[in-house]
């Protein structure tokens, strides 16, 4: 009796993870008829533009300040280049979206966990075009799901307005990395904040007007 009194009791928390797991990114969003199979990123698209931005980086509590300059150099690949306020360059990468290329690195921030970790997050940046799986909406937005490896990647866009404003990288059972874009005409992002939930990293990036 005792030994199936904690067999139930097993069973009833796995299904009630499984649950957990299964819906708790989603569980305040409402279910809806798919309207589109994929989805087009409106930002970071001209080949013709350099996209640069001022940069201020916190990790646990240190601040980098400097500036972000993203190109479109093909159909599949963007440059990256952060450099000190003063042009001395930090980091040169390339990424696709499957790959990535280290140009150049200075050495203090030559670590493979940080390396994979601007990397993830800048191909989350630039990312291009989303295949779509599901469709949810709350009172605010629509809501696209879209299958990432592991883990999958909500987008959220205005109902007033159809801006895309949001997407929020998630395994099964949380949300992992945050991405906020402030834009006036959907085309140009003016503001954009990476924000990870499970350490203590934010990237803002606000867009650099020359004089």
């Amino acid at each position: 009796m005792q030994k199936s009194t904690i067999q139930f009791l097993l069973i009833n928390c796995l299904v009630a993870l499984v649950l957990v797991s299964c819906g708790s990114v989603t569980k305040n969003y409402t279910p809806k008829k798919l309207d589109k199979t994929s989805y087009q990123v409106p930002y970071f698209t001209d080949s013709k533009t350099d996209y640069v931005y001022k940069t201020n980086i916190t990790v646990y509590g240190h601040e980098i300040s400097g500036i972000f300059i993203a190109k479109k150099i093909n159909d599949t690949t963007h440059r990256i280049v952060f450099t000190t306020e003063f042009g001395n360059k930090l980091l040169d990468f390339e990424i696709a979206e499957k790959t990535f290329k280290v140009n150049s690195i200075i050495s203090e921030l030559d670590r493979k966990i940080l390396i994979n970790t601007l990397t993830e997050d800048f191909r989350l940046l630039l990312k291009s075009e989303y295949l779509i799986q599901e469709q949810f909406e709350n009172e605010s937005y629509n809501i696209y799901k879209s299958a990432d490896g592991n883990r999958d990647n909500y987008l959220f866009i205005s109902k007033n307005g159809s801006k895309f404003e949001k997407v929020i990288n998630a395994s099964k059972t949380k949300e992992k990395i945050t991405l906020l874009f402030s834009s006036e005409n959907n085309i140009f992002a003016e503001k954009i904040q990476i924000i990870h939930q499970n350490i203590k990293l934010k990237i803002e990036l606000n867009y650099f007007k020359s004089e």
